[in-house]
């Protein structure tokens, strides 16, 4: 290996990598109204509101995250792969807008359809306990607490579940997030529905592609 070439899995080709993935999302960022009277939501720390202090914690999250993923559990017939797309803004004040749309594909990656859609807020808080609402399109309503476990790592656990007359017996759910090596979002989730015990449900790899 020549001298001043960055060693595989060293900070410096981190620092390499990340400068080339910026390079293709720096300048992108969520569509924006701009007769709006009120901050913008932004998705890109480059550009709209300064990131509130609070938000530090969940800082690396800001942005647009593309990939795939599978879903697996005893009463489906799966597991089947999904694409999805996974957004974390913030307007200036001390929370974070998620919002995540999926698709269900085939085995040669082609869309067959739209599936599950989930959208809310995560909330850090001055002892380090990070607050997470989320609504599903499903008729599920969450909310989960949970802590950074390292400064690219997040764990989060279901404190109450609220469903619509019409939605899925969910009880649970436990959700681990995660900024790979490679710079990637990673996350895995488990989840108690429909008679059965906590088990894996759904992970999924997203790459940036905002912010």
């Amino acid at each position: 290996m020549t001298a001043g070439t960055p060693i595989p899995g060293s900070g410096d080709e981190a620092i390499r990598l990340a400068e080339e993935r910026a390079a293709a999302t720096r300048a992108r960022n969520l569509p924006q109204f701009t007769d709006m009277p009120i901050p913008g939501d932004t998705a890109n720390l480059r550009e709209g509101a300064n990131l509130n202090d609070a938000l530090l914690a969940v800082l690396p999250l800001v942005g647009v995250w593309r990939g795939e993923g599978e879903v697996v559990y005893p009463t489906i017939d799966g597991p089947f792969r999904f694409g999805q797309q996974i957004t974390f803004a913030h307007d200036g004040r001390p929370f974070l807008i998620y919002e995540a749309r999926s698709w269900l594909l085939n085995e040669a990656g082609e869309v067959i359809r739209p599936a599950a859609r989930e959208s809310g807020f995560w909330r850090p808080q001055p002892d380090d306990t990070i607050e997470v609402l989320l609504t599903h399109n499903t008729g599920v309503v969450e909310m989960y607490y949970g802590k950074p476990i390292k400064q690219t790592a997040w764990e989060f656990e279901t404190d109450a579940v609220i469903r619509t007359a019409t939605a899925k017996d969910v009880t649970s759910s436990h959700r681990l997030y995660g900024i790979v090596n490679n710079g990637d979002l990673a996350y895995v989730e488990e989840r108690a529905m429909v008679g059965q015990p906590r088990q894996p449900h759904t992970s999924a790899h997203l790459m940036r592609v905002v912010g």
